[in-house]
């Protein structure tokens, strides 16, 4: 099959918008390596197409929280890709591309044009690797006094740089051009309110054409739709908005955070061209792997024996620390035995995947396999269903099932 590039698959859906089919592109967010194989399987068995945005935090230069640099995160996509068959679309693609948006880079306090020079080495990094999209995302700034937030003059600026730096380094390797993506879903950016939005893409638009950058001119456009990671309704009136305002300019509207979203059939029936989803992936598998978890309890065997599957990957969640960055404001400074049930939980899904390859977790899963492999039980394969079904809800809903099929 001849894979188009992404920029091309673009221009076809806003052709396909003519004839009245809407398309929402998925892209998942491969926070661990059962969810990058559940998608390439459920890319295959419905004959669509299937972007991987992957953040700094989760595959970077130094491996990330996957292990992944991003030519081994390509390398894999391959590798799955081979495994089952598919030779259709799958696009690497970068996932908030700016500056402090990799958590290192904040909690080592780099001052600006140190974290500005590590993503820059990064979009190199990714060009090197062969990924399809770059986001670029400079909306947040660490240096900035509390509660303030970027200018939108300021924003277009850095945007700009790191485009121009992105060109200036896919000429220099020779390559054929790639999809760029702008704009930010956060209230850090300033860009929710309208008028701001409407301002970032006048600026954006006209400072492109100033450095000869109208090829580079993005292909998604981010933007609020009323979900966040705490929110499952996308808010069909501000689509409809943000479509009016996107769709001058030739590019497809972007929704991140569509995780766990309770009417996904509104994205392609309000225009949204693209949605992110990634910790719901994560918490499948952790609702898969509680199941399993249940499943090794109910054997006959010795508790030497025994995973303890769940005990391990909370211990492992709770030393990481990572879930303190999701506590509401009537929670910080509690431990974590100190929150709720239901809050303990959603912690723990959320922050699994930050742990994933963690000796100490990688060695109890291998366990918990190995013991229900015993009763004939092929726990990988159930796992891997259970994060297909949930990507496969959203191919439905995207119109995506038999795309490729439809448009050759």
């Amino acid at each position: 099959m001849k894979i188009r590039p992404l920029n091309e698959v673009v221009l076809q859906i806003l052709k396909l918008r003519e004839h009245g089919e809407q398309v929402t592109l998925l892209a998942v967010c491969p926070n661990s390596e059962a969810v990058l194989e559940a998608a390439v399987i459920s890319a295959a068995a419905n004959h669509a197409p299937m972007l991987f945005a992957a953040t700094l935090n989760q595959v970077d230069r130094d491996g990330g929280y996957t292990g992944w640099t991003p030519a081994q995160f390509v390398a894999k996509i391959r590798e799955y890709a081979h495994k089952y068959s598919w030779d259709g679309p799958l696009y690497p693609c970068l996932d908030h591309g700016g500056p402090w948006l990799k958590d290192l880079h904040t909690l080592n306090r780099l001052p600006y044009a140190e974290t500005m020079q590590e993503v820059k080495h990064t979009l190199t990094a990714c060009l090197e690797a062969g990924y399809a999209l770059l986001h670029i995302d400079p909306t947040v700034d660490r240096e900035l006094p509390a509660g303030r937030i970027l200018p939108v003059e300021t924003v277009v600026a850095r945007t700009i740089e790191l485009i121009t730096h992105a060109e200036s380094e896919r000429s220099r390797l020779g390559l054929p051009p790639i999809a760029y993506e702008v704009g930010t879903e956060e209230v850090h950016g300033g860009l929710v309110n309208l008028e701001q939005f409407r301002q970032f893409l006048h600026l954006l638009y006209h400072g492109l054409a100033e450095h000869n950058l109208q090829s580079a001119a993005p292909c998604f456009i981010v933007a609020q739709v009323g979900t966040d990671l705490h929110t499952t309704t996308f808010d069909v009136q501000a689509a409809r908005e943000i479509f009016t305002i996107v769709s001058p300019h030739g590019a497809l509207a972007k929704g991140h955070y569509s995780d766990s979203v309770s009417n996904p059939e509104d994205y392609p029936r309000t225009g949204m061209g693209g949605a992110n989803v990634g910790p719901e992936f994560t918490s499948e598998e952790v609702r898969a792997l509680t199941t399993l978890s249940h499943q090794e309890e109910a054997l006959r065997i010795e508790p030497d024996e025994r995973s303890f599957f769940m005990e391990t990957l909370e211990a492992a969640v709770i030393s990481s620390n990572r879930w303190k960055k999701w506590l509401q404001p009537d929670e910080k400074g509690k431990n974590f035995t100190e929150l709720a049930p239901d809050r303990r939980t959603w912690l723990l899904e959320t922050g699994a995947r930050y742990i994933w390859t963690t000796p100490s977790v990688l060695s109890a899963r291998k366990k918990l396999y190995a013991n229900l492999a015993q009763e004939g039980i092929d726990a990988h394969k159930i796992v891997l269903e259970r994060i297909s079904r949930a990507i496969n809800r959203y191919l439905e809903a995207f119109n995506l099932v038999g795309f490729l099929d439809r448009h050759q």
